[in-house]
């Protein structure tokens, strides 16, 4: 009883349910071992006594972060203060002096503008500040005092318009003529500006384009970086860049682009894969010699606004990459001294390397240059939304950010799911999970740093699994996923952060909720105007007879798509191949005559449905004909947004990502390719028949699917 006590006290579930009628108790060593990663000693019934002493002696009189929401009434944490007690509120600060971003005094008042009436039951003291998160200080008349973290926000996150389409890309996967061997945020930009102008689209979403964990090979999972805070110079566009104009002696640079062209002629039409670590090597060179020109003056006051900006945060992932350089990328393997960025030892060698540092620090500022661009490119377009930057749920447990915010971060844990009627496994992702308490004690810094780097060049971000706003299955390290247990955050905060820094940057938020969502996790995004994810093969009617569900019947706020970076291309569906894949390399758990047999099974019906619709017109029964069906479906519903994984636009079988593989199949290193798996450049894509019939489903009014006088080849 005492150790379930003080386990519910620090959010750490003893038991969870994987469906409605079934309850699994979790072992009590793993509670016992996430308790110990939250610092809470629970070993021995004594330590478990002493532990919830000290946990319930604390005082009680405010939680660690109370949240404010324009509009709506104060939080019990503030109208149920002693009679009498005071209030004082201390500002946020902003860089450089003056008022925080997005928090003037006309937008804390509410969502209108108007004056929100005193509440009657506020303290003594309480006047509504501005949108921020500030310091919130308290004195009751028997002299306690208290302070914790105050998040005033808006009531929502910005709303996409009504109804707008885009596409759904991984980046690397989508080379051009300029490419060096993967695609670039040139690249990104180019398809932005084509696909608002010509199609009339709204929005491009793309993977993660987090600073990748380096290695040999690195990890090619942009789900899995070493840091989320910062970009990856890998996606750079050489070209673009200012001073590769000025570069006087071109030879080796011509060289590096002869390599380059070499690469992308691999992977285009010799079967090559897309090599990260090969594209890096070249880049890297070329960038160090761009790095000796001399900015201008003007490009030079930038750089140094941008180092201002970002302050110690980039500081340290720059110094992380610096020393990895010399002695490997897994921090742990540092000698002990460095393994602490604020140690003695750690301030000499960034003395020492200051050359590197700020080498990296440069390529984060061209990177961020780059976002920049292809976001000013999608709003030239006419884009409503631009680009989606993608959040990935954790990072690697050796990478820059662990070693910068090791204090955040649960060491010996690792995020996962339980097991469900998918995975009777459960699955360990191997990323380290942010500690609930350290989030809370330093007034979710880490959190609003993130997505401050994340929102400022971006139209909108999709939240990869955003159930992790509220809790996270924590695997203790060395045990199965099935030994893992639920840990909650505080939901309200970490959502009045989110809506707080998506407003200051007027940024779209899009939740990938998808896979065991616990009951009311999708109301209260709703409520906060966080949008969903739909895929279509997954929408039935789950409490009735199981059925696909109706266009009327699904929900509007959300993004609408048939199919996603990890599951199979809408074509490979609709054929099977995804099950022959799976089949070749050893996945499957039943025969495949068994796993073809459901797969049509439930293919069929998706495909009766849109024929009763009359979506699949008779005798047009071909593939790319019921490709454009899914999406004519798609567009029947009152989604708001409307995603077309780009692959499907020419007929691409091939999964980017094949889920529990690693060595049997190449994932994340294909180009799109067309049907017979030959791969297609950006302007080919851009000039497909395929493409534009499929388009021409969802394309506005007065929008066009080619440019005047060009015929698509």
């Amino acid at each position: 009883m005492g150790l379930s006590r003080l386990a519910a006290l620090h959010g750490v579930a003893t038991s969870y349910s994987p469906s409605p009628d079934a309850t699994v108790s979790v072992p009590d060593d793993t509670v016992i071992a996430v308790l110990a990663a939250l610092g809470v000693d629970a070993g021995t019934p004594e330590a478990v006594r002493r532990s919830l002493v000290a946990t319930e002696s604390r005082s009680r009189l405010l939680p660690p972060t109370v949240v404010v929401w324009a509009g709506e009434p104060l939080p019990p944490a503030l109208t149920g203060l002693p009679p009498g007690s005071t209030v004082r509120v201390e500002p946020e600060p902003a860089a450089g002096g003056g008022r925080a971003p997005g928090s003037g005094p006309e937008t804390g008042t509410g969502t209108t503008g108007g004056t929100v009436p005193r509440d009657p039951a506020a303290p003594a003291g309480w006047t509504q500040p501005p949108y921020g998160i500030h310091r919130l200080h308290v004195r009751t008349p028997d002299h306690h005092e208290a302070t914790a973290t105050l998040v005033v926000a808006p009531a929502r996150v910005p709303q996409p318009p009504e109804r707008t389409h885009g596409f759904l890309v991984q980046l690397y996967s989508l080379l051009s003529a300029r490419s060096w061997g993967m695609g670039d945020l040139g690249d990104l930009a180019d398809l932005a500006a084509w696909a608002g102008r010509t199609l009339g689209s709204g929005f491009v979403q793309v993977n993660p384009l987090h600073a990748a964990f380096p290695g040999r090979p690195t990890d090619p999972s942009p789900y899995r970086p070493s840091s989320r805070r910062f970009p990856d110079p890998v996606h750079l566009r050489v070209e673009s860049i200012p001073e590769y104009g000025q570069l006087h002696d071109r030879a080796l640079l011509d060289d590096l682009r002869q390599d380059a062209a070499a690469l992308s002629e691999a992977v285009l039409n010799k079967g090559a894969l897309i090599d990260r670590d090969a594209v890096w090597e070249l880049k890297r060179q070329a960038l160090e010699l761009i790095a000796e020109v001399p900015l201008t003056p003007g490009r030079r006051a930038a750089y140094c606004d941008f180092l201002a900006e970002q302050g110690r945060a980039l500081e340290d992932h720059a110094l992380w990459c610096a020393l990895a350089e010399e002695h490997g990328p897994d921090w742990h393997a540092w000698p002990e001294p460095l393994r602490d960025p604020r140690s003695p030892a750690t301030a000499r060698a960034r003395a020492r390397l200051l050359d590197r540092v700020d080498l990296h620090c440069r390529l984060a500022w061209l990177t961020a240059t780059q976002l920049a661009d292809a976001q000013r490119a999608a709003e030239d377009a006419g884009m409503e939304i631009g680009i989606v930057h993608d959040l990935a749920v954790g990072v690697h447990p050796a990478g820059a950010d662990t070693w910068a915010q090791r204090d955040a971060f649960a060491h010996g844990m690792s995020v996962g799911a339980p097991p469900d009627a998918f995975n009777a496994r459960g699955q360990d992702w191997g990323l380290p999970p942010w500690r609930p308490d350290a989030l809370a004690t330093t007034g979710y810094a880490s959190f609003r740093g993130l997505l401050r780097g994340l929102l400022a060049h971006a139209g909108a971000l999709r939240i990869d699994h955003v159930m992790g706003l509220f809790r996270l299955w924590w695997v203790p390290e060395g045990r199965p996923p099935t030994d893992g247990t639920y840990v909650s955050y505080d939901a309200e905060a970490m959502l009045a952060v989110l809506v707080l820094e998506a407003h200051r940057a007027g940024a779209v938020v899009v939740g990938e909720d998808l896979g065991t969502v616990e009951p009311g996790v999708r109301e209260a995004l709703a409520r906060r105007g966080v949008l969903g994810t739909s895929v279509l093969w997954f929408e039935r009617d789950w409490d009735g007879d199981g059925r696909p569900l109706a266009p009327e019947k699904w929900r509007q706020d959300c993004l609408a798509t048939a199919t996603t970076h990890d599951l199979p291309s809408t074509a490979a569906r609709l054929t099977g191949d995804h099950v022959t894949l799976r089949h070749r390399l050893g996945l499957l758990t039943r025969t495949l005559e068994e796993e073809l047999t459901e797969d049509v099974t439930g293919t069929a019906e998706w495909l009766a449905l849109l024929a009763r619709l009359r979506m699949l017109p008779e005798g047009d029964g071909d593939e790319p004909a019921a490709v454009r069906a899914v999406h004519r479906f798609l567009a029947a519903t009152p989604a708001r947004m409307i995603g077309v994984w780009l692959p499907d636009t020419v007929g691409d079988r091939r999964p980017q990502n094949l889920p529990g593989t690693w060595d049997q199949y190449p994932n994340w290193r294909l180009p799109i390719a067309d049907p017979e798996g030959h791969p297609v450049t950006l302007e080919e894509i851009t000039a497909s028949p395929r493409l534009h019939a499929l388009m021409e489903v969802l394309r506005p009014q007065g929008s066009r699917t080619a440019p005047p006088g060009e015929r698509p080849v």
